[in-house]
């Protein structure tokens, strides 16, 4: 055979192998790019459909984040744990219920909250924990187990228990912390909170690290590690209705921790805590508050529950905060996460007069004084609460833009109550602090004393002042939103 017709069969097997490869190799994900997400609303996968992850969990797997969480029945029983994955987190495919109502007897009715999922790398399996209930009352508090060879198989259950075989055990998280993983969970009725080290292959406990927050009553935990710092996000334990959110610190998963510090405001923007995702990019690691906007709340059923996302900030090393934001876009590929949209603002009422806090004549200067006025809907009755960290805020006025002020910085009682430029002062920094009724005190930080009405005075153009504490009703306010 001519050696030219040779060359030319060994080019066309060449090319028909190079073609056949190139449509066996397995399409990569596209660069995700930039995305915006609107809180406090429903999502739905790519198919159009309501997608159903409450109180969940996201993993990480190469390129895509798997979603799992919570997919009722009507009645509020366990109908499945689904998953979804995106590149983006905001196309959400749906892939499969991964453990259903049918997957172990024990299921059939039932109640399966919070699922988690983290990856065991010497076992090479997917391991989920639950809280598991028997679908009438909450009175087993038992964890349950299942695992998967794939991220987004069929999980095969492995049962349910007390852990060390007599804790109880309702909300969970999971932290894998460099290959030993912990299981976080709520005990004693929800007014302890547990943290475990688990066993080698995931799938059972292998001791109690800790109790740190006996009689705490909090629910609903979320753990991530930011530098050197562990945090572990709460919500307290008023069943669907919204509450304030606090968080503790430590240097090591096994103590000391802190106490309790609020973040978010009273009701946590109307969610409960569900995880926090680390989302690591080419620019920087930014970490998403992920909450439930529980329909229960408002006598809806779970599956017609919303969802809160926001990014969380860091004033320090070991402090943490939220603000809300309407919309917030997200960008995996670097790392970015943003918020958007307008702060609500609130009027702020005063329990003994029913008048409202006012910026005099709507001035836009520096110490214009703030008074008690009757609410007539202007901007300079209007006030937004931006979060500063440590259970503090600013309080800024709509119409000017600055913030509420403590005169010079002064600890005195008496003291004038101004709007001034937002510096960071301390005396420009409020802590809201619920005193029962549905009303609150206004704390200033670098004082500790309340926004006073003079003299409990019930008139237009009273002063409004700093005041020590003494649990008047002309230092206890509501706010409105408006």
């Amino acid at each position: 055979m001519p050696r030219l017709h040779v060359r030319r069969i060994f080019r066309a097997i060449a090319a028909v192998i190079l073609l056949v490869a190139a449509v066996a190799a397995p399409t990569a994900p596209a660069h995700a790019a930039a995305v915006t997400i609107t809180n406090g609303t429903q999502f739905f996968d790519t198919n159009g459909n309501v997608l159903h992850a409450h109180g969940g969990g996201v993993l990480k797997v190469g390129d895509y984040y798997y979603w799992f969480g919570e997919n009722r029945n009507p009645d509020n029983t366990f109908r499945a744990v689904s998953v979804y994955r995106s590149t983006d987190l905001r196309n959400w495919e749906f892939r499969r219920d991964v453990l259903t109502q049918w997957s172990a007897p024990e299921l059939n009715v039932a109640n399966i909250e919070r699922p988690k999922v983290i990856y065991n790398s010497s076992t090479g399996r997917y391991v989920m924990w639950m809280h598991k209930e028997n679908g009438s009352n909450y009175s087993e508090a038992r964890a349950a187990v299942a695992s998967s060879a794939t991220v987004d198989g069929d999980y095969t259950y492995h049962g349910s228990f007390r852990p060390l075989g007599q804790y109880m055990s309702r909300d969970i998280t999971l932290f894998d912390d460099n290959g030993t993983a912990y299981m976080i969970s709520a005990a004693d009725e929800n007014y302890d909170l547990h943290i475990y080290r688990l066993t080698p292959d995931y799938l059972n406990v292998a001791s109690l690290v800790g109790n740190f927050w006996n009689d705490a009553h909090r629910e609903a935990p979320a753990m991530f590690k930011r530098g050197n710092v562990y945090f572990l996000l709460t919500s307290g334990a008023t069943g669907w209705n919204p509450n304030q959110a606090k968080y503790a610190t430590a240097t090591s998963i096994s103590g000391p921790w802190t106490g309790w510090t609020n973040v978010g405001d009273s009701t946590t923007f109307n969610s409960q805590p569900a995880f926090v995702l680390p989302i690591q990019g080419s620019t920087t690691t930014s970490y998403l508050y992920m909450g439930d906007r529980w329909a229960g709340a408002w006598g809806g059923r779970v599956n017609d529950s919303q969802y809160v996302w926001l990014p969380i900030t860091f004033p320090t090393a070991t402090s943490m905060s939220l603000t809300w934001y309407p919309q917030i876009t997200i960008d995996t590929a670097t790392g970015v996460v943003t918020g958007s949209g307008s702060t609500p603002s609130y009027r702020l009422t005063a329990r003994h007069s029913g008048k409202v806090a006012d910026v005099v004549n709507a001035s836009t200067a520096n110490n214009a004084e703030v008074k008690q006025y009757s609410w007539n809907g202007g901007a300079n009755q209007r006030w937004q609460f931006q979060d500063v960290g440590g259970g503090y805020f600013r309080l800024v006025s709509q119409h000017s833009g600055k913030c509420l002020d403590v005169a010079s910085g002064s600890t005195a009682d008496g003291a004038n109550v101004i709007q001034y430029t937002c510096n960071g002062g301390a005396n420009q920094q409020w802590q809201w602090v619920d005193v029962g009724g549905g009303y609150h005190q206004l704390r200033a930080r670098h004082s500790g004393k309340c926004l006073d009405v003079v003299s409990a005075s019930t008139a237009d153009g009273a002063d409004i002042t700093q005041y020590t504490c003494n649990g008047g009703a002309n230092q206890q306010w509501t706010r409105t939103q408006v």
